[in-house]
């Protein structure tokens, strides 16, 4: 048959029907299509809710109250959820609640357009299998006020339903006994923590036991309605910003509420601008994120972002949807667009989550801007609490390296301080250490006497350099071979050759490169500073580096050190500028025998510095302090006989001497 040509139709004695096993097929879905038992508690409400919604659609004048309450019976191990809704009548039972995949909600909001319904699969009810032995309905619908049904099931597979005597009002109880793995849910204060979770978005009131507050009592601050008064006045202005103060706070009263982990640190809305109805993006969402006082640093990730669809939470960690630079961010969005998965624990990537994801960077960029420019004390708190998370977040995105470039703390060898400040201290230039200090380094940047900035921070060196290259102003890079170059000048008149190949004889160890330069301060001898640029070389040449870094990363990382010889692992800078080295040179010429103990003692100094380094010192300590002894032996042995041993002071030394 020729590619493209049409089907031939199947003759009608050739199909078959497709067998279903049903109790392989409802216990696959009740036990394994959530991953939490809790879920049937959310799916259950949620169903109350629906018929709420359902009777107010199919009788929006009769007397209605709605109402949602839970109830735990520890000792009978049960579980009820009670409803003043719709109710169902017997049909109904058999068409929707008995029926696998059929829900009425779908049906009634294709038919209606209403949003408020929440189900969709026709699949929830079957989650109460999950955690129960057997399941009882007993309703009475609002079309058929006199009549009583009870539906009672055990397992999902077969049911019954009886008559019974009609409720006191329509709606519906849902009785759960409990199985013996799920007898800790028949507790009301784990119920009211639960739900108050679960519902906290709900338009209708849930309560617990006899409970006369509900559990989702909170205020709900983007619902309120926009500031009515005209800011044209005085008056208008002063209410205006009485009512802001008022939104404010109760956002955070909000986020306090909501927040798990954290104390919030300033909220702003979703969209942080937005007009009554609008859809900014592609998304209706609209909702509430905070800054957690959590403290984040690199790679960690307390985002923290629920998402619910139509007032029910849908997904409690839905961090995804944040950009992943916010690991200091928390919040709660709601939209009645995103598209569950099956199990209504999840969202579907579709283009309505993508456009979510742009909606919440946007406001989170807008909130950081609002913070900054109304609340000053709370982007104090922000900036000490997350400065190294928001040097790292302004690298991902130009306006906030805009807003955060002379705001942001850097760590430095003096604390934290601004890059402007840095830049200030500096001489208009900006210093930053590739290593992590210690040893010769921490004091030449002690002696340097202007702060250094900590360039093993987690995104302070490419933070500093976007700064420098934005602010036009030099970035001294202390450790690289070009930071060296300018922090160790060429001496005046270069060593003769042997004169180099003696001084590294005599104060170098393998892998060390002896290199004459002019530094100050001039009482400092000689610093070794290791090459990071080597160091990295090293490790990513590693035989182990494939295995440790993903392969574009090490790829890049190859390609950046290609440049590098990693021959010498640090080098030795010789202060020729010092007049000790100018004596032992001095000494070196004229043959001096003390040139090789005063030689002795400055690399037996250089090795007790390099070894309280942060890194891997070259040379063997002990025999270091072992050197220093031996000097000092060589040069009290050269003292001419009667003067003393311990000088009373420093002057009388000199007057004896």
């Amino acid at each position: 048959m020729s590619e493209g040509a049409p089907t031939e139709p199947t003759p009608a004695e050739d199909l078959r029907t497709t067998e279903v096993d049903l109790g392989g097929l409802v216990n696959v879905l009740a036990t394994h299509l959530y991953s939490t038992p809790l879920v049937a508690l959310r799916e259950l409400v949620q169903n109350a809710h629906d018929s709420h919604t359902r009777r107010l659609l199919e009788d929006p004048d009769g007397d209605h109250r709605p109402l949602i309450r839970v109830r735990a019976d520890a000792t009978r191990r049960t579980v009820a959820i009670e409803d003043t809704g719709a109710g169902l009548t017997e049909p109904e039972i058999h068409s929707y609640l008995a029926t696998v995949g059929t829900g009425y909600t779908r049906m009634l909001r294709e038919l209606t357009g209403n949003q408020e319904l929440i189900g969709a699969f026709g699949l929830g009810f079957l989650s109460a299998f999950s955690v129960a032995d057997e399941v009882t309905v007993t309703t009475t619908s609002h079309r058929e006020p006199r009549l009583g049904h009870r539906y009672r099931s055990r397992g999902g597979e077969q049911y019954q339903v009886e008559p019974v005597p009609a409720r006191p009002q329509p709606g519906t109880v849902v009785e759960l006994a409990l199985k013996a793995g799920h007898a800790h849910l028949a507790d009301e204060q784990a119920l009211r923590e639960v739900l108050g979770r679960y519902c906290v978005l709900l338009p209708i009131p849930v309560y617990v036991g006899d409970d006369t507050e509900p559990v989702n009592s909170v205020q709900v601050p983007w619902r309120q309605k926009a500031h009515p008064s005209p800011t044209t006045t005085l008056a208008g202005e002063a209410s205006r910003r009485t009512w802001d103060g008022d939104q404010y706070a109760a956002r955070m009263r909000f986020a306090t509420a909501f927040g798990r982990r954290f104390e919030p640190l300033t909220a702003f809305p979703v969209p942080a601008v937005r007009d009554e109805g609008a859809v900014e993006g592609g998304t209706d969402a609209i909702g509430l994120l905070w800054v957690q006082d959590g403290g984040t640093y690199g790679s960690s990730d307390n985002r923290d972002l629920a998402v619910y669809l139509r007032g029910m939470l849908l997904a409690e960690d839905a961090r995804d949807l944040l950009p992943s630079w916010a690991g200091f961010i928390g919040g709660v969005v709601e939209s009645n667009r995103l598209t569950p998965t099956a199990s209504r624990e999840d969202l579907q990537r579709d283009e309505h989550y993508r456009a979510l994801q742009k909606v919440l960077t946007d406001a989170i960029v807008d909130g950081l801007y609002e913070t900054a420019r109304l609340r000053p004390a709370a982007w104090r708190r922000i900036l000490t609490r997350h400065g190294q998370d928001l040097l790292g977040a302004a690298l991902c995105d130009e306006r906030l390296f805009t807003l955060l470039a002379d705001d942001v703390p850097v760590p430095t060898s003096q604390g934290d301080l601004t890059a402007g400040g840095l830049r200030a201290a500096g001489g208009g230039a900006v210093h930053v250490a590739l290593g992590s200090g210690g040893g010769f380094e921490e004091m030449l940047y002690r002696a340097m006497q202007v702060p250094i900035a900590r360039g093993d921070r987690y995104a302070v060196l490419p933070f500093l350099r976007r700064y420098a290259q934005l602010r036009g102003c030099r970035l001294v890079e202390l450790g690289s071979e070009q930071g060296n170059r300018e922090l160790f000048r060429d001496p005046e008149r270069p060593l003769l050759p042997e004169e180099s190949a003696w001084l590294a004889g005599a104060l170098a160890e393998p892998g060390e490169q002896l290199v004459p330069a002019r530094f100050d301060p001039p009482g400092l001898p000689l610093v070794l500073v290791p090459d990071r640029e080597a160091e990295l070389k090293a490790r990513i040449e590693d035989d182990q580096a494939d295995a440790r870094i993903p392969s574009a990363a090490l790829r890049l990382a190859r390609a950046f050190t290609a440049r590098t010889d990693g021959g010498a692992k640090a080098r030795l800078y010789l202060n020729l500028a010092c007049p000790a080295v100018q004596d032992l040179l001095a000494a070196y010429r004229t043959g001096h025998t003390g040139s090789a103990t005063a030689a002795g003692l400055l690399r037996s100094l250089k090795v007790i510095m390099a070894s309280a380094s942060a890194g891997p010192a070259e040379g063997d300590l002990g025999a270091a302090l072992a050197g220093i002894g031996t000097a000092v032996s060589a040069l009290t042995a050269a003292v001419p006989a009667g003067l003393p041993s311990v000088p009373d002071s420093p002057v009388a030394l000199s007057e004896e001497a």
